[in-house]
């Protein structure tokens, strides 16, 4: 590694936190976009809070990536910049359902006919777009509590970079750390008690990346099929599981409600702050476990994915005793 990129994988994400910095402080000090999240269904905080912190944090990233003339695939940078506009738009006004679905998955579809097109099948190519699109969705879902999706983002793209830089490109490791940056800069202000919120226009681009980046890192041979899978489990386990109960129980899955495990465990007498520190942990952990998984053979990986999935499986089994436990010895209490 030469002198001047090891200067810029420092200076770059520097340069990415204090810019976040500065807007989210703005966003937050100011009068101006003061678009509020009022308290509904979904949750967990009682007062209005202003939902524009993902527009501090993602234009610091767009920001340093065009200065530095990041190399990216054409089709990332729209796909990118579409999300963000119409997830800004449905902060702003509210887009219906349908509309932002339909968005979201041809967005994807896009994204993964440009990664994948070449030396893949179609079935490959939107298998991969649905799955960009879910977690674009799921992103966005799991952002619910103080500091979980900042922190996440921080420690997701955080072993991205990680994990290229020991793969030996610099340049894509650089990519990633300023998006780590920039969540650091906005976990400062989305800390319990937060300051300010996400939105959409922050969560819906950070879950599209999160999956894209997972796919190109794989397709530039650096990192394994499993590890984006791994590194962004907590999320993708807690969304995905949540969605399956409700279908089967025939509730309608687009609808606002407060069943996230991570909701649940607020909701418990844990607290936001608590919640998101042990969401930390487990974050660093299987994150951990998948970089150093990364050398190792498929095998290895293989039972690496599935020790993880007894886990996480062991985990939920456990709460949801524990909670129905809770309710019947608080029916009892009350005859």
């Amino acid at each position: 590694m030469n002198s001047e990129f090891s200067f810029q994988l420092v200076a770059v994400p520097l340069l990415s936190f204090l810019v976040a910095y500065l807007l989210i402080f703005w966003l937050v000090k100011g009068n101006a976009l003061k678009i509020l999240d009022f308290p509904n269904k979904r949750s967990l905080h009682s007062t209005p809070v202003p939902r524009t912190g993902g527009i501090g944090l993602i234009f610091s990233i767009l920001f340093v990536w065009l200065l530095f003339s990041a190399s990216l695939p054409i089709s990332l940078w729209v796909g990118f910049g579409m999300l963000a506009l119409i997830s800004f738009a449905d902060d702003v006004k509210g887009l219906s359902v349908l509309v932002r679905l339909l968005a979201h998955i041809l967005v994807a579809i896009g994204i993964s006919a440009m990664l994948l097109l070449d030396g893949y099948n179609w079935v490959m190519v939107i298998g991969m777009g649905l799955a960009i699109a879910w977690m674009s969705n799921l992103y966005n879902f799991m952002d619910g509590s103080d500091g979980l999706a900042g922190g996440m983002a921080l420690i997701g793209f955080g072993y991205y970079g990680v994990t290229a830089l020991l793969a030996g490109d610099m340049e894509f490791a650089m990519i990633n750390f300023c998006i780590m940056a920039s969540a650091g800069a906005f976990l400062r202000f989305n800390f319990h008690p937060a300051q300010i919120f996400m939105g959409d226009v922050g969560a819906v681009p950070l879950g599209f990346l999160a999956a894209a980046f997972g796919i190109l890192g794989w397709v530039k041979g650096l990192w394994s099929f499993w590890l984006p899978l791994l590194i962004f489990s907590p999320f993708i386990v807690d969304a995905s599981m949540t969605l399956i109960k409700r279908f089967f129980r025939g509730e309608r899955v687009w609808q606002a409600h407060r069943e996230h495990y991570y909701q649940r465990i607020v909701q418990s007498g844990f607290g936001h702050r608590n919640t998101a520190l042990l969401g930390y942990l487990l974050m660093l952990m299987v994150g951990g476990s998948a970089v150093w998984a990364n050398s190792y053979d498929f095998i290895t990986q293989s039972w690496l994915t599935v020790m993880w999935g007894s886990i996480y499986l062991i985990i939920m089994l456990a709460f949801d005793c524990y909670q129905r436990y809770r309710y019947t010895k608080t029916q009892d209490d009350c005859k």
